[in-house]
């Protein structure tokens, strides 16, 4: 009898041990919730860009995973569950709808660099059969073998010439040169005008029209065999490189990427143009949807136009809405080439569009007429002589950018832009190098 009492007894207890282990331990949900509080923090800093790596990621979401488990019916477990895949979903980073107006610019782009890829190539082919080229560049001719007048005035085509690379200063001038010792040498001369005209107007392309050209230039070229130097053909101060002959080329025509051909004109204010760069900003007329800068313009609303300039090609635009201060210079304006180029290049490869936030706006110098805290102890006439001291007031506004993708993904983190303001005066952007 006693037996069978304790073996019901055990039964019972077996039976009824679920029921003791319906919570999960209050210690194991405090743990789980910290390492889960952690990760929200660091899903909170990176403003809603995809990191990719979170320190506490794993650690939270295996710890609720071992606790929902064994505890799924527990309220707080259900809640760590809940949490943690609102926070999984957010450190996989924002997104938004990408509509074509958004990315009509890129449409416009396509269609205008194919009109100038036709063009170009046909331009290219124009110029080979006029020019006639000598049809055998390499070996070149050896100038101890041959009569140098026979060539000098012929025109020769050179491929897959890359700038800078190969090019050095020698004894007689500044050359590129493009061969090898087995084959001979042409030196393309580079430090005259009929070099620098057409490679400015092939970056001239690059920024106004196709800016998947590059950072490095490929070029065709086509030019003159104008005579025969001994040079050695070697970037190096030292020259360790031996001498060699080689036919000096002066380059008149420039093709790239089979997309511009660019040459020389000692008739045109910058030496070079490419063909077509006359009707690229008729074109670039049609697509504009913003093209000036309202005197009234608020900070958020001058971001939404700066970055539409960008995104339209509008180089005036681009330059209205920055502050004349950053580009009084040679420098400067050099600069602000250079970001344009930058910005140029990122709304090609890293993001499509971008969205501001509304500014935070700080007075810099003078009296703030909106600073409630400090107005409650002054009266009206010492507010007017904080302002008679103060002078012109100067204003700064913050405004943060999100940058996204083509598939609506956010690209990086927010980042922040300055812009200033005086007296009564217009809006600029100040900080016109940072990404969107």
């Amino acid at each position: 009898m006693k037996r069978l009492t304790a073996a019901i007894l055990l039964g019972l207890s077996i039976l009824a041990a679920p029921a003791y282990a319906a919570n999960a331990p209050q210690m194991e949900i405090g743990k789980a919730e910290f390492y889960l509080k952690e990760f929200e923090k660091e899903v909170a800093r990176a403003q809603g860009a995809d990191m990719g790596r979170y320190y506490n990621k794993n650690e939270a979401l295996s710890r609720i995973q071992n606790l929902a488990m064994a505890y799924p019916d527990d309220p707080k477990v259900k809640e760590l569950i809940h949490r943690a895949s609102m926070v999984l979903m957010k450190s996989k980073g924002d997104f938004m709808e990408i509509t074509p107006e958004m990315t009509a610019y890129l449409r416009n782009e396509k269609e205008m660099q194919e009109r100038y890829r036709k063009l170009s190539q046909a331009k290219w082919q124009e110029l080979l059969a006029e020019k006639q080229p000598i049809t055998k560049v390499f070996p070149t001719p050896e100038v101890e073998k041959s009569d140098p007048d026979d060539y000098f005035g012929k025109y020769v085509v050179l491929e897959n010439v890359v700038y800078p690379n190969n090019q050095f200063y020698g004894a007689t001038g500044e050359y590129m040169y493009v061969g090898k010792r087995s084959s001979g040498f042409y030196f393309v001369e580079l430090s005259g005008r009929s070099w620098l005209g057409p490679y400015e107007a092939v970056k001239r392309f690059r920024r106004f029209v196709d800016p998947s050209l590059g950072d490095t230039l490929k070029f065709t070229v086509l030019g003159k065999i104008t005579g025969v130097v001994m040079e050695s053909p070697d970037a190096n101060e030292k020259k360790l490189a031996p001498q060699e002959w080689g036919w000096v080329v002066e380059p008149e025509f420039l093709y790239s990427g089979e997309r511009v051909v660019a040459y020389y004109d000692p008739n045109l204010e910058n030496s070079g143009t490419f063909f077509g760069e006359e009707d690229v900003e008729k074109i670039k007329q049609g697509w504009y949807t913003v093209r000036s800068v309202p005197e009234n313009v608020d900070p958020k609303t001058l971001m939404e136009i700066f970055a539409t300039a960008i995104k339209e090609k509008n180089y005036e635009l681009y330059k209205e809405c920055i502050n004349p201060v950053r580009y009084a210079s040679d420098l400067g304006e050099s600069l602000l080439r250079y970001h344009w180029d930058l910005h140029q290049a990122r709304y090609h490869g890293e993001y499509v569009h971008a969205v501001f936030d509304e500014p935070k706006i700080t007075v810099l110098k003078g009296h703030d007429d909106n600073n409630n805290l400090e107005n409650f102890f002054l009266d009206s006439g010492q507010r007017e002589q904080l302002i008679q001291r103060a002078g012109e007031k100067e204003e700064m506004a913050i405004v943060m950018s999100r940058a996204f993708e083509e598939t609506g993904k956010q690209r990086g983190a927010k980042n922040f832009h300055e812009l200033r303001r005086k007296g009564k005066g217009r809006w600029y952007v100040n900080t016109y190098d940072v990404r969107f």
